[in-house]
């Protein structure tokens, strides 16, 4: 998957990540990093749910369209996985 959009978010996630390491080496705040650590969270959350939803949308149907049953449970599988962990955290 090559999705700009995602690749673009990556990369504002990426300095928003530094900035958070600069905050924590010049002694923030302790609230205000945690916020900011939050943001990043959310922003991750995001692209996750992008990314997901593009294999649901191409690999999942896919999967299920098609004739082999050992392909559609692996890749069942694979979601019910994600969203076992998902639950944990």
């Amino acid at each position: 998957m090559h999705n700009p959009e995602v690749l673009a978010r990556l990369k504002t996630i990426e300095g928003h990540v530094r900035g958070v390491e600069r905050m924590v080496e010049e002694d923030a705040y302790c609230i205000d990093i945690i916020r900011q650590i939050q943001a990043v969270n959310a922003a991750l959350n995001k692209v996750s749910d992008s990314i997901l939803e593009n294999h649901l949308n191409t690999c999942l149907i896919t999967a299920l369209r098609g004739e082999d049953p050992a392909e559609r449970e692996r890749v069942l599988g694979e979601i019910a996985e994600v969203f076992s962990a998902a639950q944990k955290t």
